[in-house]
Parts: structure tokens; C-alpha cells; sequence
């Protein structure tokens, strides 16, 4: 893949850039709608993967906030057209790199040291490389090491950058931009503590400490000493990402010993912890033929409010769900009602939250559960389908959901992908939970 040799940082060039991109995306509609009065039978599929290209040759070229926007929606299935999630998913691990000579001014100007004087070996070439940042290998004392570096100008262009690629997901989304501020405001928090990378190292020794005692969970040392607010160094893990693990042929074994420790790491966090590791992209993870799997990059940690995490795991209880007025409370409580709904609207709103809920929330109701299972997740995926193309609900324009949920919902949703992926038969219900919370 060609390297980058400069990262537009000022705000008037990124801007420009976006109306570039804006521009390229009219001229599309232009064209659809004028080849669709020659021919009516034409669909927007063609116009939908025109606009994704655009648009993310233009963010991962930016990188950055708006690249990670552009992850966020390719890990929500039913959001976004087919065309912007396949096309967005490449965000995750395989944005285009920077160059040697910007790799090494990082580290001058944050470490006062060049790469060649802080490690016994480094590879100016980076062995990968997503939306904040990109990974390159080194060698210190014996030690193989792996060291993130943060794309110049990332931090100071986060709020810059939500502003001028909001108009961009209000139009795809389809909703009130004044609707999509809430979950804007989420994701702005979440992106200035990204581009923090002393915070991100606090909380991967933290976490990684709270959760060493998970069985098979392997994560890296952290070394303080070669990090800085702009580059990370921590040993470097063995095991291959999901994709490439999966083409190994793994035994059942070994996928539900890594399916089980995917889904505990997850619940110690969220139920004992109050806290997430809310970024489970395969890119994260790294899983071993021995049923071990390594995990890093605690970049992304969202803080669960007290509240919030009693009606949300309310919704899990079968008891709740079966009563109409407590459940309308809980629904209200987490802003999936709105204030201006009718009578109407929160009955006919209820009536879709309920079947997704007690789809979604199956795993946690039973004992065990197999996610191989592929008629749950199409059952899924196809009532999401139905939902996303209700008149009702394309035509709302109102935001469902307290801003908390867009984390959590994310990290569920990443979770139930990778142990659908695996194929994973794991033991999910309350008394496992009630095991890692005691």
C-alpha cells in the first residue's frame, strides 16, 4: 500500500477536502437521478458504493477523527447501506501508513530521541495502520516490542473534524442533526481521550492488571520510559487476527476456550468493573492456536454511569420485559421513548424495541449459548433490515437511546460478531456472571 508523506493538519485544508468530497457526492446524485430517468429499474446500490468510495478515500487519507467515525458505522449493521460498511470496515487495519521521515520527526519532537536511539532495532515500515494511529515493531534487550505513533495533528482537529463530518452521517443516517448532537458530544469525549495516549497507557496497565486473573487472556507489558503523549510501547504479542486464525482451520476446543474468554473479559469489565474496553474490532485482538487470545489498545474505555447500567441490564430480565408499564419506565429512563412521542408512537416504538431486546438479549437468558448458531443471527439481521426500512422509522428523525448506549450497544454488537465469527459455543448466563463479579 503507498505511503502517506504528509497528513493535511490545518483546519481550512481538511475542510477543503471535505468540500471536495461533498461536491464528488452531489455530482453522484446528479448522475443517479439522470440515468435513473433512462432507465427506472436502476437502484441506489450503485450510488451508495460510489459515495462510500469518496468518501473514504478522503477520510483515510485524513485519518484521524473522521476515519474512526467511519469504523463506528461500518461496525453497526443496519445503520448505514451495505456499500458504506463494507467499504468503511477497511478503516479498522488498513488505512494507508505514513511515511519513514514522519514516523521518526514523532519521536524527535516527543521523545527528544530518533527510533534508532531508543531501540536496538526498528522497522521504519509500519506492520499496521487504522484511523488514530499505526503499529511498528522493535527490539529492545531481547524484548520484541510493538510501538503505536500517533497521526500528526489528530488531537487538535478532533472537534474541527466532527463538525464538518456530521452533515455527512446526518445524510446518510437520515436523522435531525439536532438529534445526532447527544451521541456527537459521546463520541468527541471518546475521541479526545484516543488521541490522550498517557491516558490510554494508564488504562491498559490498569485494566490489564484487573483482568490479568481471566482465564486465557494474554496482554502486553507497557514500557512508560518509550512512550509519550504521542506514542505507545508495549511488548509485542503473538497470534494472528481473526480473519487469519479462522483460515488455520481451528479445532471447536479452541474456539469456545477463545470465545469463553472473550465473553468474560467483557462481563468482568462491564458488571464488576463499571468500565469497557469499547473498541472489540478484529484488529484488536490477537488469537492462538493454544485457545489464548491477546488483547491491547485500551484506547477506547467507557465509564458505565450507575444508572444507566441498572435499566440496561433490566432489559435482560425476562420478568421485566413481560410487564408493559415497567418496561415503558425503563424504556423512558433510557431515552428510547421520546418526550414528544404520542401514544401512538410509544406503543408502536415499544412494540419494535421489545422484539429486539429479547432477540438480542437471548445469550444472557440461558445457560449456554451457541453463537454458530447462524438462524439467531439472521433472524437478527433480518427483523434489522425490516425496522431500518419502516416508513415509520425512516421518517422519525429522533434519536432513541441515551448517549451512553452508543458504546455499550457498539461493544455488544463487536462481541456477538467475534464469537459469531468463531462460531463459539460459550456459557453466558447469570451464573457465570455472578461467578466473575464475585
Amino acid at each position: 500500500m503507498k505511503e502517506q508523506t504528509n497528513i493535511p493538519t490545518g483546519k481550512v485544508e481538511r475542510a477543503g477536502r471535505f468540500v471536495t468530497t461533498g461536491l464528488k457526492v452531489g455530482t453522484n446524485y446528479i448522475k443517479h437521478y439522470t440515468r435513473k430517468l433512462m432507465d427506472p429499474s436502476i437502484t441506489k446500490e450503485a450510488l451508495h458504493q460510489e459515495n462510500a468510495d469518496d468518501i473514504y478515500e478522503t477520510l483515510s487519507n485524513l485519518k484521524g477523527s473522521a476515519l474512526k467515525v467511519a469504523q463506528m458505522l461500518s461496525m453497526d449493521r443496519g445503520m448505514l447501506p451495505k456499500a458504506y460498511t463494507e467499504r468503511f470496515a477497511m478503516s479498522q487495519y488498513s488505512a494507508p501508513p505514513l511515511s519513514g521521515p514522519l514516523v521518526v520527526n514523532t519521536f524527535v519532537k516527543t521523545l527528544g530521541k530518533s527510533p534508532a536511539q531508543l531501540y536496538d532495532k526498528f522497522d521504519l515500515k509500519a506492520c499496521n495502520a487504522a484511523s488514530i494511529g499505526q503499529v511498528h515493531r522493535a527490539e529492545k534487550d531481547g524484548r520484541q516490542l510493538a510501538v503505536k505513533i500517533q497521526y500528526p495533528g489528530v488531537a487538535s482537529s478532533v472537534k474541527s473534524d466532527l463538525r464538518i463530518v456530521k452533515p455527512f452521517a446526518v445524510r446518510i443516517v437520515g436523522m435531525n442533526e439536532v438529534d445526532m448532537d447527544k451521541y456527537f458530544d459521546e463520541i468527541e469525549t471518546k475521541l479526545l481521550e484516543e488521541t490522550d495516549y498517557k491516558l490510554e497507557l494508564n488504562r491498559s496497565q490498569e485494566l490489564s492488571q484487573q483482568c490479568a486473573h481471566i482465564p486465557n487472556l494474554v496482554f502486553p507489558a507497557y514500557y512508560p520510559d518509550m512512550s509519550s503523549d504521542r506514542i505507545i510501547t508495549m511488548d509485542w504479542l503473538q497470534g494472528k487476527h481473526l480473519k487469519e486464525f479462522l483460515e488455520t482451520n481451528p479445532s471447536q476446543e479452541v474456539r469456545n476456550r477463545i470465545g469463553q474468554a472473550l465473553w468474560d473479559f467483557y462481563q468482568f469489565q462491564v458488571h464488576k468493573l463499571r468500565k469497557v474496553h469499547a473498541d472489540p474490532h478484529p484488529g484488536n485482538f490477537l488469537l492462538r492456536e493454544d485457545g489464548t487470545v491477546g488483547i491491547f489498545d485500551f484506547g477506547c474505555v467507557k465509564e458505565i454511569p450507575e444508572d444507566f447500567y441498572v435499566n440496561y441490564f433490566l432489559l435482560t430480565d425476562k420478568e421485566v420485559l413481560q410487564d408493559d408499564a415497567r418496561r415503558r419506565e425503563i424504556y423512558t429512563n433510557l431515552e428510547m421513548i421520546h418526550p414528544s412521542d404520542t401514544e401512538k408512537e410509544i406503543v408502536f416504538f415499544s412494540g419494535l424495541f421489545q422484539k429486539m431486546i429479547g432477540l438480542t438479549t437471548y445469550p444472557f437468558t440461558v445457560e449456554r449459548f451457541d453463537f454458530g448458531n447462524e438462524a439467531y443471527f439472521n433472524e437478527i439481521y433480518a427483523y434489522m433490515d425490516y425496522v431500518y426500512n419502516l416508513k415509520e422509522v425512516r421518517e422519525s428523525k429522533v434519536a432513541r437511546g441515551s448517549r451512553h448506549s452508543l458504546y455499550i450497544n457498539r461493544t455488544y454488537f463487536g462481541l456477538y460478531s467475534l464469537l459469531s465469527d468463531l462460531k463459539a459455543d460459550v456459557v453466558t448466563g447469570q451464573h457465570r456472571i455472578q461467578e466473575l463479579m464475585s
